[in-house]
């Protein structure tokens, strides 16, 4: 075989597995990028969710109790459902209990 065909030959086999290393290297930073992306939300999300419960828990120790679902809701610019959960960790975490069963007449005060 012709040495500068097989110079040539060599060139373009080196060139494409370059380019296909180069290309799984971009790859791998960017999921790991992506990750590194997804952790921060979730840190986000978790301070937030925390600092949320602490200004339920202020607002009631500040005499300004009960508080039902609607009020926390609007105080925090939640979905009821969000704020329904933060009254269910508080309860569960023993800060405060929950008053009557079901329905609109429920409502939320500081455990004692």
């Amino acid at each position: 075989m012709n040495p500068m065909l097989t110079f040539i030959t060599g060139l373009v086999i080196g060139a494409a597995l370059t380019w296909a290393f180069l290309k799984k290297a971009k790859e791998g930073d960017t999921k790991m990028m992506t990750g590194e992306v997804e952790n921060k939300l979730i840190s986000k999300q978790i301070t937030e969710k925390e600092d949320n419960k602490q200004r339920i828990l202020g607002f009631m120790e500040s005499g300004n109790q009960p508080l039902t679902n609607s009020h926390v809701r609007q105080m925090l610019d939640i979905p009821e459902s969000t704020a329904t959960r933060y009254f269910e960790e508080l309860e569960q975490e023993g800060k405060i209990k929950q008053v009557g069963a079901t329905g609109a007449y429920v409502y939320y005060e500081l455990a004692q």
